[in-house]
């Protein structure tokens, strides 16, 4: 009588460093990706993920690769910012979504990064990325959590917003580069006791608000900088009053990066125009729809985005740990 043989069962994925594979290995992955951003987003991911193979492929980035039956369901990467460590990238393939492979894959990144001497900090926004429970992300004991929005409008009405008309208080100018140091001196300004500031510590000092600018303008983690839609407020005085930069995420839809206004100028409708005027020239650039994100305990920027026309489309959480 033959034996019966009993079933073997499934191997549980495991974890291997990022660096130990060639991109070619992650390419259905980050395809699958691609197709999420667009799908979900709207949000052309292809400029990243050619990033994401080159620095593979050069050995450059530090993450895990969560491997099933030799083929990679998911993978993360993080980066090193002086004090601080930044959550890249995280993505798992759907197939394997429903137990704990993306809070896998997140502990790995924060403990190697925390077992770092030089750091202070991480940060990590990561839009796709499940919501959870704060007790369930790793080390809850050092966490700040912050919801934020994912907002979406379509561009077809920006043309009936009305103009908020500044007399001569301000004048509107394109965006150039000779505005990025009086633009970090602004952010440090406008965010000072912010949430976002708390969130993103670039915005606290104008060297880091320096960086801020330079990476939106220079790389494509927030879609392409779009200079004919970005623009400052330039007040009688010659002092920078406002700034709104947007960036265009595909064909068809343009994303704002960063709008403020100092605190010396608020008040008078001046980020209302500022956002009408960046939407209307993005409308004139080809655009469609327009997105950005904003923290949920920011009500006041929301209700202007709403008035606008955006609605929130996703939520995702920003996470800080500190204090270890």
């Amino acid at each position: 009588m033959a034996a019966v043989l009993e079933p073997i069962p499934p191997r549980e994925p495991e974890l291997r460093d990022l660096r130990t594979f060639p991109a070619v290995q992650l390419e259905s992955l980050l395809n699958e990706e691609a197709a999420e951003w667009r799908n979900i987003l709207d949000w052309d991911f292809g400029r990243s993920a050619d990033l994401v193979r080159r620095f593979v492929d050069l050995r450059a980035l530090n993450g895990a690769v969560l491997v099933e039956d030799r083929i990679c369901k998911g993978y993360c990467y993080y980066v090193f910012e002086e004090h601080k460590g930044l959550m890249g990238d995280l993505f798992v393939t759907p197939s394997l979504r429903s137990g704990n492979h993306e809070l896998l894959l997140l502990e790995r990144a924060v403990r190697e990064m925390i077992a770092s001497p030089f750091l202070s900090r991480i940060e990590s926004q990561l839009m796709l990325a499940p919501v959870y429970p704060e007790s369930r992300l790793p080390y809850p004991e050092h966490l700040s959590l912050f919801r934020r929005n994912f907002m979406l409008a379509d561009l077809r009405g920006v043309r009936e917003l009305p103009l908020r008309d500044m007399g001569n208080l301000v004048r509107f100018d394109a965006w150039a580069d000779y505005y990025q140091e009086s633009a970090a001196v602004l952010i440090e300004e406008a965010y000072q006791g912010h949430v976002d500031s708390s969130i993103n510590d670039q915005y606290r000092s104008v060297g880091g608000a320096r960086r801020f600018l330079y990476n939106i303008v220079n790389y494509p983690g927030c879609g392409v900088f779009c200079s004919p839609a970005s623009l400052v407020a330039v007040s009688s005085a010659g002092i920078l009053a406002g700034i709104s930069l947007a960036s265009m995420v595909n064909d068809r839809t343009g994303h704002i990066t960063q709008i403020c206004v100092g605190p010396g100028h608020r008040g008078i409708g001046l980020g209302y125009e500022l956002l009408r005027r960046s939407m209307l020239r993005l409308l004139h650039e080809g655009c469609r729809r327009v997105s950005l994100t904003v923290t949920s305990s920011n009500q006041e920027a929301i209700r202007l985005y709403e008035r606008v026309g955006f609605r929130t489309v996703r939520e995702f959480d920003a996470c800080v740990w500190e204090g270890w």
